[in-house]
Formats: C-alpha cells, sequence, structure tokens
C-alpha cells in the first residue's frame, strides 16, 4: 500500500525477533527476525546443507539446514527469506521453522537474539508492516481479528477489512470532501475571481452521504458485537423448571446437575455455546425464589445480578404448573425486547400456555423429549436479531466507532450550519475537522499514543 503514510515518528529500527506460533508442544514452531540486520543475522546460526548462505538467498526461497549453537548442531530447520520491500513487514525478514518442542524453540530465540536481534514487542512486526506503508490502522486492527475470530461472520468480516474494505470507502468519503473543502477555499481566497456561487443543496448532499457512511460504520460496531464477543445469555427460572437440562442441550454435554430436587443449583455456572454463528456466554443461574438458605439465597443474589447485565434472558417456565408467586415476580423484572419465554416439559399435563404471557417472545419445548428445541434456537438467533451476512460486512473496532462519530457528530453541524445559512467559512472549519477524524480513523493522521494503543493488543510474534 504505497499509497498510505503514517506521520508519527520512529527511530532508526533494530532488528527484532520473536516466536510466532504457540508455545506449546507441537509438530513446527516459527521464530521471525525482521530488519536491515536480518539475514546478517541469520547466518551467524543457520548452515545450510547445500552450503550456501543466507545472504545469498533470493526473496521468497527457502534452505534446508542447520541451526548451530557455536559449533554444536541444535536442530534441523527450514529457513525461509523475505527481502525488502516484499515482505510481511516491509523489511528484510527470515522465518526459521524448526522442531515444536518447547525447550528447541527457545533455545533457537536464544541463539538468535545472541546473534544480535532483539526481542521483539507484542506487536512489533505488525506496527512495522504499518510504518512502512504496507498496511493501514484498519487492516492492522483485523489481523488480531482474524487471529481471535470465532466464526465465520467475524472471519469473513475481518478478512474484508484485511483486504482494506474500511479503507477504501473511508477513502471515497474523504476525497467528496477534500473536493468540497477545496470549492470552499477558493470561494472564500478569491472572491474578487469570477468563481461559481456553491450549490446549496449540492453541499448538503454531500455531507449527508458522508455522515451516513459514518452512521454505517457506527451500526457496524454495535453488530459486530455479536458475533466478535458473544451474548451474555442469562437462564433464568424458579427452581426445578429444567434451566440446568436447557443448559445441557445448548452446550451439547452435561454440565449443570439435573435433579428433581429443588435448589441443586446454589451458584452461577457459565459455559460457552455456539448457534450457527454465535456464541452464547450462558449463565445457568439459582432459581429465583426466597429462601432461607443462606448459600441458596446467595446464589440467588448472583442470580438477578446477571439478570440485570444480561443483552439476552432465556427464562424458563413449567408449562404443567401454574404461576406462583415468585414467578410473577420474576416476569415483572423481564423485558420483552430481550427476553424469550421458553414453556418446557410441554410433554405433561398443560398448565401453561403462550397466551399467558402477553409482550413476550414465547416457544414451547420438552427438553426431556427433545422436541421444540430446533424452533427455540431459532427464536434465539431472531431476538438477538441476527440477518443474513452480506459480502460486504464489517464490523468496526471500538476505536473506529469513536472516530466516526467524531466525524459523524463534525458532519452533522456542518450540515446544520448550512441549512441555517452560516458562512462557508464556519462549514470549512467543521468540515476539516471531520477529516482529521477519517484521517485518524485510517492511522494517516493518528498519534503515536493511538497507534501503540492498537498494537499493545497484539501478541507477541504477530
Amino acid at each position: 500500500m504505497s499509497h498510505f503514510f503514517y506521520t508519527g515518528k520512529e527511530g532508526a529500527m533494530e532488528t527484532i525477533c520473536a516466536i510466532s506460533t504457540a508455545l506449546s508442544q507441537g509438530a513446527i514452531s516459527l521464530i521471525r527476525i525482521s530488519g536491515d540486520k536480518a539475514i546478517e543475522t541469520a547466518d551467524k546460526v543457520f548452515r545450510s546443507f547445500s552450503g550456501r548462505k543466507v545472504s545469498d538467498m533470493d526473496g521468497h526461497t527457502c534452505s534446508y539446514g542447520k541451526i548451530y549453537d557455536k559449533e554444536q548442531p541444535v536442530d534441523d530447520v527450514l529457513l525461509t527469506v523475505f527481502r525488502a520491500p516484499s515482505s510481511y513487514t516491509g523489511e528484510d525478514t527470515v522465518e526459521i521453522s524448526c522442531h515444536g518442542g518447547v525447550f528447541v524453540t527457545k533455545k533457537v530465540l536464544e541463539l538468535v537474539i545472541r546473534a544480535g536481534a532483539k526481542q521483539a514487542l507484542a506487536g512489533e512486526f505488525t506496527k512495522r508492516a504499518f510504518v512502512n506503508g504496507k498496511l493501514d490502522l484498519t487492516q492492522a486492527e483485523a489481523v488480531m481479528d482474524i487471529i481471535s475470530s470465532e466464526g465465520e461472520r467475524a472471519l469473513g468480516s475481518a478478512n474484508r477489512m484485511r483486504d482494506g474494505a474500511v479503507y477504501k470507502k473511508i477513502t471515497a468519503v474523504r476525497q467528496e470532501l477534500l473536493t468540497l473543502l477545496a470549492s470552499l477555499a477558493a470561494w472564500a481566497d478569491y472572491p474578487e475571481e469570477d468563481l461559481p456561487d456553491i450549490e446549496q443543496e449540492s453541499l448538503k448532499a454531500t455531507i449527508r452521504s458522508a455522515n451516513d457512511e459514518m452512521l454505517k460504520l457506527i451500526k457496524s460496531y454495535n453488530d459486530g458485537l455479536v458475533f466478535k464477543e458473544g451474548v451474555e445469555t442469562a437462564i433464568v427460572g424458579s427452581p426445578n423448571v429444567g434451566k440446568s437440562s436447557l443448559m445441557n442441550y445448548l452446550l451439547g454435554f452435561d454440565r449443570s446437575i439435573v435433579t428433581d430436587i429443588e435448589g441443586t443449583t446454589r451458584d452461577v455456572i457459565e459455559e460457552t455455546a455456539r448457534i450457527g454463528d454465535i456464541t452464547l456466554k450462558l449463565c445457568d443461574t439459582a432459581g429465583i425464589r426466597t429462601t432461607d438458605d443462606v448459600v441458596e439465597s446467595i446464589g440467588v443474589k448472583l442470580a438477578k445480578e446477571k439478570l440485570e447485565g444480561a443483552r439476552l434472558v432465556l427464562a424458563v417456565f413449567d408449562a404443567s404448573s401454574e404461576l406462583n408467586g415468585e414467578d410473577k415476580e420474576l416476569l415483572s423484572e423481564l423485558k420483552p425486547q430481550n427476553t424469550l419465554v421458553i414453556l418446557n416439559k410441554t410433554d405433561l399435563e398443560r398448565k401453561l400456555v403462550s397466551s399467558d404471557f402477553s409482550g413476550f417472545k414465547t416457544v414451547e419445548v420438552s427438553v426431556t423429549e427433545q422436541t421444540g428445541l430446533d424452533r427455540l434456537k431459532e427464536e434465539i438467533l431472531n431476538l438477538i436479531g441476527v440477518t443474513n451476512a452480506s459480502n460486504e460486512e464489517v464490523f468496526a473496532s471500538l476505536r473506529q466507532k469513536d472516530c466516526a462519530q467524531r466525524a459523524s457528530g463534525l458532519l452533522s453541524s456542518a450540515l446544520e450550519a448550512a441549512e441555517t445559512g452560516e458562512t462557508p467559512d464556519a462549514i470549512t472549519v467543521l468540515l476539516d475537522e471531520a477529516l482529521s477524524s477519517l484521517l485518524e480513523l485510517t492511522g494517516e493522521r493518528a498519534t503515536d499514543t493511538v497507534v501503540d494503543e492498537v498494537f499493545s493488543r497484539f501478541c507477541v510474534g504477530k
């Protein structure tokens, strides 16, 4: 991405190295070296079986040989060279694939450091790719999103962002604003020239279009939280209505104890389950009721706290029993917009039906008989608001959302100024500040503090 420029200041960059694979027992580990002296450093520890030195290798070529500690062989490895600028970081880069034992991996890294490289900081390889113009800041953030993806939609969004989807949209908006600012500046700076007046409807349409793109980006952050972070889900209800059985079904294994004895679950049991492309962070809570049992009352208190903080509530009721006072009290605390009422035990004689829960979305199931459960999953997804994925779907990060919100606020003010007949100078100031927020979003005008904060979230070796 030679079109990208970062205005932050970087001193002379040392040659860095790190283990880029998980440090655990495995077949292969990878040690990455990057910097002006990466190839020189590798030559000090590697000897190929062909006798060819690393410094004689072309970019994107491999060599098989051994890592040596002075004259003592350490491990057979495959070494790959990437020459600047055609590498991930934009610098000379060497990758050493060794056997995946923890001790041998650490030993190879130690030898590379002893040969002159410095241990990399978290995210330092990707930061160098950013500084060297290989990635903009949104693409760099997408790298960690790819690593942490837990579903198809999160991964698809991260890959689209990594390919520059957000950068391209912001660039298009930026160009529209720059063209508009140039017209405003010319009109303000050369009033004596016979320049055409700025067409007010066109001015407002451009600002409105730019703001629409910001609002879409802001919305994408909220939508993306569901896929990237999962949904906090509380399973609540009176004792012995089938909450633990429901949790075990959603998990696909027995996690909660299931008995006919009321009050068996006394603590909050937390696990994650997947429905389609959504991760539910499930909490199987103690039955909500009045109790004199000290331990159970603590569990009830925790259950109420989880209920208050949950984005999704699965409220379970026993369809074979009439609503009691505690059931009615629970219902009074539930919000229809985030609650799915589950009528369980529908295989028994019915005392409750869906119409008894006016205003709430309901689904009837029998967990023991395995009926109604497919519809239960459908209704969970419907309540969360999951829609079909589009080929352009991207989920903004919190940093990107904050930049977009600042830009949106300034664009809204500029539009209001245009509609109330403010001077072009006033509109220009607002548009220029909005443009600065867009440049911070892509990283083209981001401060060192912002950049450091982004890369501090990366793992070492990436």
